[in-house]
C-alpha cells in the first residue's frame, strides 16, 4: 500500500472527513514513511534584469566579509549565507539575452529554435530541457520515503498570464513551460481543498472543527501544538481574504501597459501572502520544492511604495553614469532582498516538525537573476545567494568562482539532495562535475 493510501486508511477508519488530509501530512507522530529522516528543501527565488555589481557584491572573499547596500538586509543570517560572485550562464544559440538568461537559468541547456523574436538577436522558442526544480522533484518523487502530496510548487508574483520565453523558468521538460500561479487566492485553493468561490472559504473551518478535534486526540502534544498552528493560519489567511474582497469593491484597478499585471502596489502583500503559503507547504510537507518568481525578464513593475515611479526594467537601461537610476536599482534590490530575508526570518522562527533546529536548517534558498547587470545585458555573474542549512553547504562565506558555468551549481543542487546525476543540461558545460561546497 502506498503512503497516500495509507493516510487515506487512516482517515476512514478514524471516521474523519476527506478535507483534513493537508493537515496531518507533517505529523511525525503518525510514522507516516516519508516522516522518518532529515527533510531536505530546496526553494528557488527569481528577481528580473540584473543587479548593479558594486552594491551587490562583497569586496572580500572567504568567511570575513561585508555584505554592500543590496545584501544588507540578510546580515542576520551572515553565518547561513554563501554568495557566488563569478558563476556565468555559458549557455548560447538562439534568443537574446533576457531570453536565455531566464529559459536557460534553471535549464542550463539552449532554446529551441522558435518565432519569439527579442532584442537584436534571432527568434527563439522554449528551453529544449527540463528545468534542475523540477528534476530534483521528480528525484524526491520516486522515494516514498521522500515523496510529497506536491513534487513542487511554483508561485508568483506579478508574472503576466501571457505565455513567452521572457516569462518562465521552470520547465517539467523539453517544450514545456509551468505556469506560475500568480494569485494567492487560487495557490489557497489549490493547497487547501477545491474551493469555488472565496466566499466558500468561510466554511472551511466550521467543516474541519470536529475532525480536527478527533485527529488531535490521536497524536503527539507536539502535533496537537502543530494542528493549532494550522488551524490559526487558515483563520488568519481567511480573515485576509475578506479584506481584499472588500478593498477590491471600493478601488478602481488600473489598466497597466502590456507585460504589467494589475495591482502593481499590491506586490508586497503578495509576496508577503505567497511567501506564508512557501513557509506552511514546508511546514506540513505539501512540497519540499518551490520557486518564487517575482514578475518576469524584462519585467516592469513600478516602485511606487520605494517612491519610484520608472520601471525596473527601464531603469536598467541607463548607464552607469546615471547615479539616480544606480540608486534606485540599487534600492529595489535591496526590496527583493528584504524578501528573501523575510522568508528566511519565517523559516528561521518556524521549529522543525518531530526533529531539531528550524525549517530554514533543512531549507536552501537560492535567490537569482537572468542577468548580472542590466545595462550590459551580460550573461557574466549572474546573481547566485544562497542562505539555509537544507543541502550542507558550508556557508557563512563569500566566494568568487573565477567564470565557472551554472551548470556546475545546477549539478551541485542535484548532488545536494542526493541525486548524483553527471551532467544537467548541456553536457559540455558539466566536464568539471559540481561545485564542492563542504
Amino acid at each position: 500500500m502506498n503512503m497516500l493510501e495509507t493516510r487515506r486508511t487512516f482517515i476512514r477508519d478514524a471516521g474523519l472527513g476527506a478535507a483534513v488530509l493537508p493537515f496531518l501530512l507533517n505529523l511525525p507522530s503518525l510514522g507516516f514513511a516519508n516522516q522518518q529522516q532529515r527533510k531536505q528543501r530546496l526553494v528557488i527565488v527569481f528577481s528580473p534584469d540584473g543587479v548593479i555589481p558594486q552594491t551587490f557584491w562583497p569586496e572580500q572573499t572567504g568567511t570575513e566579509f561585508e555584505l554592500p547596500e543590496s545584501l544588507q538586509p540578510l546580515e542576520p543570517f551572515k553565518n547561513q549565507l554563501l554568495t557566488l560572485n563569478g558563476v556565468c550562464d555559458r549557455i548560447r544559440g538562439d534568443g537574446d539575452n533576457h531570453m536565455r538568461g531566464i529559459g536557460c537559468l534553471l535549464t542550463g541547456i539552449e532554446l529551441f529554435p522558435g518565432n519569439i523574436q527579442g532584442g537584436s538577436h534571432t527568434p527563439a522558442g522554449w528551453a529544449s530541457g527540463i528545468s534542475i526544480d523540477q528534476e530534483i522533484a521528480d528525484y524526491l518523487s520516486r522515494d516514498e520515503a521522500t515523496r510529497t502530496r506536491f513534487g513542487s510548487l511554483e508561485f508568483g508574483v506579478l508574472v503576466p498570464a501571457r505565455a513567452d520565453t521572457w516569462t518562465r523558468m521552470v520547465y517539467r521538460g523539453p517544450n514545456q513551460p509551468v505556469s506560475p500561479v500568480d494569485d494567492p487566492y487560487q495557490m489557497f485553493e489549490k493547497l487547501y481543498g477545491e474551493i469555488g468561490e472565496r466566499e466558500a472559504l468561510s466554511s472551511i473551518l466550521d467543516d474541519l472543527t470536529g475532525d480536527l478535534a478527533v485527529l488531535k486526540s490521536r497524536v503527539s502534544a507536539e502535533d496537537r501544538h502543530l494542528l493549532d498552528q494550522n488551524t490559526t493560519f487558515v483563520r488568519e489567511l481567511e480573515q485576509e481574504l475578506q479584506a481584499d474582497r472588500g478593498q477590491q469593491a471600493v478601488h478602481h484597478v488600473p489598466q497597466l501597459e502590456q507585460g504589467i499585471l494589475e495591482q502593481n502596489d499590491s506586490m508586497p502583500t503578495i509576496s508577503h501572502m505567497h511567501i506564508e503559503m512557501i513557509v506552511n507547504s514546508l511546514l506540513n510537507d505539501f512540497t519540499r520544492v518551490a520557486t518564487l518568481q517575482y514578475t518576469n525578464s524584462v519585467g516592469q513593475p513600478r516602485f511606487t511604495w520605494l517612491g519610484i515611479e520608472e520601471g525596473q526594467h527601464t531603469l536598467s537601461h541607463e548607464p552607469d553614469e546615471n547615479e539616480d537610476a544606480r540608486d534606485k536599482l540599487t534600492r529595489i534590490n535591496r526590496w527583493y532582498c528584504e524578501q528573501i530575508a523575510h522568508l528566511a526570518r519565517r523559516l528561521q522562527e518556524t521549529p522543525e516538525p518531530g526533529g531539531q533546529g528550524s525549517l530554514l536548517d533543512s531549507t536552501t534558498i537560492l535567490w537569482t537573476n537572468e542577468l548580472g547587470k542590466g545595462n550590459s545585458h551580460t550573461l557574466n555573474n549572474i546573481p547566485f545567494v544562497l542562505v539555509g542549512g537544507g543541502l550542507g553547504f558550508r556557508a557563512g562565506r563569500a566566494l568568487h568562482m573565477n567564470g565557472q558555468p551554472h551548470n556546475r551549481l545546477l549539478l551541485s543542487l542535484a548532488h545536494g539532495f542526493g541525486h548524483h546525476i553527471a551532467q544537467f543540461g548541456n553536457p559540455d558545460l558539466c566536464q568539471q562535475g559540481p561545485f564542492e561546497f563542504s
